[in-house]
């Protein structure tokens, strides 16, 4: 069975649509599953007219629950009126109310069952606001919904390396009171279980990131390092974890470091997100620690980049084939642990039964 992609349009006025209809077009993508675009089709016709010939006749099968999506179908659920405002390269209150529209249905249908994994395109964290949504991305809101009360992990994933972070969309000013043990701990134990159910790496290597230049310098450039970050670095291995560090980011990165382990987790977004985006514009961004499954484009709206033809689809259709990945690796995991072979304890110190062996010796 071809699994269902979810994919919600983002902010009406970016490159979400752009990205989307270059990125479908492939028709490798409807070979390997059934795509269900969470937007509306007369948004998709705008930004289809700036785009070359091959996209602006792209049909769409227009359905009003996922269970209808046809097979070599570009499939779409309207999620807000014809009448939308479109306002290409500039950030609009409607545009926040349809992004917001496009992720909660997409969410409701991915909670109900009918669509197995979920690619988001880019929304504007201002605009998106409102009384239903107060959160600072994506990953925090699907941690909300999804969560169970467990951390998620924000995880930026190419072919050069892998970064999480321990504070995702937070203030710089803000960064040192959420640099906590409890947090940092939570937040390796969590990258540990994906690596090794998501990425299949049996004993991953992560290595963790300082907060201060030169990693504090001893303590004469902050303390951080010593009361905090070293104390839940040792935890960690003491829980059988392969943790090493911290290690002062500039140097970590500038000497090639980071290419002798599975994974860097770092200690705020831009401490990682640079190095990240520096080495490689088409990762994927990956929401680890839930129970779903949610990719997505490590880009944001480039309003600039709207209607010209020029944004790049490959990391759109990066998160999409590592959605359909991700979600293949859980199945095989799951079907590998349905019948586990029954191994009996072992009773040390066991004495022979010396009747049995005596009636033994006489038959």
């Amino acid at each position: 069975m071809k699994p269902i992609v979810a994919i919600t349009a983002g902010d009406i006025n970016g490159v979400g649509y752009e990205i989307i209809l270059k990125g479908i077009a492939d028709p490798h993508i409807c070979e390997i599953c059934k795509p269900i675009v969470y937007g509306n089709a007369q948004i998709a016709k705008i930004h289809a007219q700036t785009l070359s010939e091959e996209y602006r006749n792209l049909q769409f099968n227009l359905i009003e629950d996922a269970a209808q999506a046809k097979d070599g179908r570009l499939n779409m659920i309207t999620c807000y009126p014809d009448d939308t405002p479109c306002k290409l390269g500039e950030s609009t209150p409607e545009a926040g109310k349809a992004s917001y529209a496009s992720l909660k249905r997409a969410c409701q249908d991915l909670k109900d069952g009918k669509v197995q994994v979920l690619v988001t395109a880019p929304i504007n964290k201002e605009n998106i606001q409102s009384d239903e949504f107060r959160y600072s991305g994506h990953t925090e809101y699907l941690t909300h919904v999804f969560g169970e009360g467990k951390s998620s992990l924000m995880m930026m994933v190419s072919q050069a390396m892998r970064v999480a972070l321990v504070c995702n969309h937070t203030p710089i000013s803000k960064v040192p009171a959420q640099i906590t043990e409890e947090r940092i701990l939570a937040k390796l134990r969590t990258l540990n279980e994906t690596l090794k159910s998501d990425f299949t790496i049996r004993e991953p290597r992560i290595a963790v990131l300082a907060l201060n230049p030169h990693a504090g310098d001893n303590g004469l450039i902050g303390t951080e390092e010593q009361t905090i970050i070293t104390p839940a670095v040792k935890k960690a291995i003491d829980e059988g974890l392969c943790v090493f560090g911290p290690y002062s980011a500039d140097g970590f990165f500038g000497s090639g470091k980071f290419a002798h382990f599975d994974a860097v987790l770092a200690m705020y977004h831009d401490q990682g997100l640079i190095p990240f985006k520096t080495l490689d514009m088409n990762g994927v961004n990956f929401t680890a620690g839930l129970s779903i499954i949610r990719t997505s484009p490590d880009h944001g709206t480039a309003y600039e980049l709207a209607g010209k033809n020029t944004a790049n689809p490959q990391s759109f259709q990066h998160a999409l084939y590592m959605a359909i990945d991700l979600l293949r690796t859980r199945e095989e995991n799951k079907e590998l642990l349905k019948n586990p072979l029954k191994v009996e304890p072992r009773v040390a110190n066991k004495k022979p039964d010396e009747n049995k062996d005596n009636d033994s010796a006489r038959n």
